[in-house]
């Protein structure tokens, strides 16, 4: 039986993760944590891409848009601004779901809205770098 490929999508700044805002986002790279997930994860086909561009966020989810088995994203702030990419997922036909590392509620109140939800398969927020773990569940059934 074939591996199940899911594509994890980070957006803006989150390369910067380990040392952005250690107190809002941890101390560890998601380089890092990604070699983990692909350990626990050893029946998914695991691939990573992070872009600070908004046009690289919608080629890669037009290119794998309907050929991977899910996409995990998050989007950083294009969340809260990018109606473009919340076309390119209403586009495809890949689920999405939408991961915060933070609880995005409790922080600014332009991050309580997201023009992403309403076409994702489901949102996890808060849960730290968990969140991808949560939400890497979802295809590992």
């Amino acid at each position: 039986m074939a591996k199940k490929k899911v594509l994890i999508i980070n957006g803006p700044n989150l390369n910067l993760l380990g040392k952005r805002e250690p107190e809002i986002y941890g101390n560890q790279s998601f380089e890092d944590y990604f070699k983990i997930l692909k350990k626990q994860f050893p029946k998914l086909s695991l691939k990573y891409f992070q872009s600070n561009h908004e046009g690289a966020i919608l080629d890669m989810l037009h290119k794998v848009g309907f050929s991977y088995d899910g996409i995990v994203l998050n989007g950083g702030a294009l969340t809260h601004t990018s109606i473009a990419i919340a076309d390119a997922i209403a586009a495809i036909t890949t689920p999405v779901i939408e991961v915060h590392i933070s609880n995005v509620h409790a922080r600014e109140a332009f991050r309580h809205h997201s023009y992403f939800s309403k076409y994702c398969e489901g949102i996890i927020v808060g849960m730290g770098l968990t969140g991808y773990e949560l939400a890497l569940r979802f295809w590992d059934r």
